[in-house]
């Protein structure tokens, strides 16, 4: 199998949608409502590895009835945006760490790893063809979200890794993900169920993880809050992630504490962003294990002043609000400036900062796309 860079043909479709309503779309994007006139697509085979790279016309994919991912769930994603800068480039953000992650999740479900140079450019080779399409900045939130992924498309219904799989990127032009502007949002603590065990997983980027937290994700719904919390799978008592989120506790000090990584939580790009930016902002990071008594305890006694989730669509999110059956604490003052804590605050808005070109990336971390 040929181990060089793919090339992606591109054949523009005939009949795009017209700018009017294009504009349109862009003015009030929602989240993940509408998809870009192109996407990627690739094909791997044991005997033909990566090949037919293209950009092609976004439309219904074709699957045989006996398509394994239908089946067996052998899926991977990631997710990440393209950002307008204000003289009208394209960037994105730690596109190598998604692509990293990426590869990790292949190998855990079996499939086979693209490599860091084809991941970004197909990135390149969509939003080039479909740069339009890239909302302006203008000093809020607008991106054009990017969806990779990668799925098992043999027809076969035998158990084992599949001999024939499907990368495909889309986009999808984003506002931001929790309508109604920034607020503190509410979790539900799930003590019926777990996100992921040791040995499973929780460390992959697979739709089987989201699908497993969606009965958890009812009941918080049906509990009035927005998101849900989960524990660790053999204790029980230590906080993980929610379903889409990692989690961080500011505390009275001002030290920042945020899960460790065990192997069950996923390795976010925006936690791990977040622990290298604190260090800019003159605060401490302590990666650790935290007990779900700690953060309630916590926020009693005064000790966690602010609590936030963080993730790629939401970008950095206050949490308000944990409740679970028979209880709740509300976490800091929801009086003062709408209930967004100044830490939470801060990190938000320098993390922004830097995707949109507002501040100079002294890491390293933008790639332009267009």
């Amino acid at each position: 199998m040929s181990s060089a860079a793919l090339s992606f043909t591109v054949d523009v479709r005939s009949e795009v949608l017209p700018d009017d309503q294009r504009e349109a779309v862009l003015a009030n994007p929602g989240f993940g409502k509408t998809f870009t006139d192109h996407m990627v697509l690739a094909t791997w085979t044991e005997a033909a590895g990566w090949h037919d790279a293209r950009v092609t016309a976004y439309g219904p994919l074709s699957l045989d009835p006996s398509a394994a991912v239908l089946h067996y769930a052998q899926e991977i994603f990631e997710g990440m945006k393209a950002y307008r800068h204000a003289d009208g480039s394209v960037w994105t953000f730690r596109p190598e760490v998604n692509a990293a992650r990426f590869a990790r999740s292949a190998r855990r479900l079996a499939l086979p790893e693209l490599s860091e140079t084809d991941f970004i450019a197909s990135l390149r080779a969509l939003v080039a063809t479909d740069e339009k399409w890239v909302p302006a900045g203008n000093g809020g939130e607008d991106s054009l979200y990017l969806r990779p992924f990668m799925f098992a498309s043999e027809s076969f219904l035998g158990v084992r890794p599949a001999a024939v799989v499907t990368y495909c990127v889309i986009g999808s032009p984003a506002g931001p993900y929790f309508a109604g502007g920034l607020k503190p949002v509410s979790i539900w603590l799930s003590t019926d169920y777990t996100r992921a065990a040791p040995g499973g997983t929780g460390e992959a980027k697979c739709g089987g993880n989201y699908a497993a937290s969606l009965a958890a994700q009812v009941q918080g719904s049906a509990n009035g809050c927005d998101q849900v919390a989960f524990l660790d799978a053999v204790e029980r008592k230590w906080v993980e992630e929610l379903g889409g989120m990692n989690l961080f506790f500011v505390h009275r000090d001002g030290t920042l504490v945020t899960p460790e990584l065990t192997g069950t939580i996923l390795q976010g790009v925006t936690r791990s962003s977040i622990v290298e930016l604190a260090a800019d902002l003159g605060l401490t990071v302590d990666e650790r294990r935290v007990s779900i008594d700690q953060w309630r305890d916590g926020v009693t006694s005064g000790e966690i002043t602010e609590v936030f989730a963080c993730g790629t669509a939401a970008v950095v999110t206050p949490v308000g609000r944990l409740a679970w059956q028979g209880g709740e604490v509300v976490i800091g003052d929801h009086e003062v400036n709408g209930g967004v804590g100044a830490v939470t605050a801060t990190i938000r808005a320098s993390l922004l900062d830097v995707q949109y070109g507002r501040a100079a990336d002294s890491r390293g971390w933008l790639t332009r796309l267009a």
